[in-house]
């Protein structure tokens, strides 16, 4: 099932002389449960790609479809709510709420959607990261890798179309790195959850199913990873 699809994204900035092209007529297609790199140099338009997908910024034309639903023409209001629901998104540095636990921390997206909390699904994603010790911890009280854990579980709690991660673990060292890609990988497998990763870290990206490379806005390379 085609559960996002881009077609012809363009994203300016500036004008005339001072035009920058950030994104330049970028067309793809990604089918639910697919586990893909975004890789690309500094200033390529990745970063821009992920903040357009995870509904926080807006094209300059151009569409994307996610889960059949065109977020292009939908007002703050409704990409607000569509975001909260549809998009899981995970940051090079966690993001945390510090003054909230982290079982609160995770169920911060339901909470703030006046949604019910399924203790079920809420007690499987806490124990898939090994949390269970951890759920009155405050951020400041865990580790990075912890923190980072706590980051995935708030991104699934509402089993989003699309769990976009940036840079996941550009804060982490080699052991902790590997353990948030395995969690994340776990989570493709387990749940059939579509995983997008960006990411400088060329390991990472081989673990993926899919490599789309972007330079000066442009798709460039899109292929299949053979393990």
């Amino acid at each position: 099932m085609e559960i996002l699809k881009i077609t012809n994204l363009t994203k300016v900035y500036g004008s005339k002389e001072n035009e920058v092209r950030a994104l330049d007529g970028v067309s793809l297609c990604v089918q639910q449960g697919e586990f893909i790199a975004i890789v690309g140099p500094s200033g390529s338009g990745k970063s821009t790609l992920m903040h357009i997908l995870g509904c926080v910024d807006t094209p300059t034309s151009g569409k994307v479809e996610i889960g059949g639903v065109d977020v292009s023409v939908l007002n703050e209001s409704k990409l607000a709510v569509f975001r909260r629901r549809q998009i899981g998104l995970i940051y090079q540095f966690y993001n945390l709420i510090p003054v909230l636990n982290v079982e609160e921390n995770i169920t911060l997206p339901l909470l703030l959607d006046h949604q019910r909390i399924n203790p079920d699904w809420l007690n499987e994603i806490i124990s898939t990261l090994g949390l269970e010790q951890r759920l009155k911890y405050l951020p400041n009280q865990l580790s990075g890798g912890q923190q980072q854990r706590v980051s995935i579980g708030r991104s699934l709690i509402n089993r989003p179309a699309l769990l976009l991660a940036d840079e996941p673990t550009g804060n982490l060292d080699s052991k902790n790195s590997a353990e948030i890609v395995s969690l994340l990988r776990e989570s493709n497998r387990k749940y059939n959850q579509t995983v997008l990763i960006i990411t400088h870290d060329q390991n990472i990206a081989l673990q993926c199913d899919r490599v789309i490379m972007i330079e000066d806005g442009r798709i460039v390379k899109d292929e299949k990873v053979s393990l």
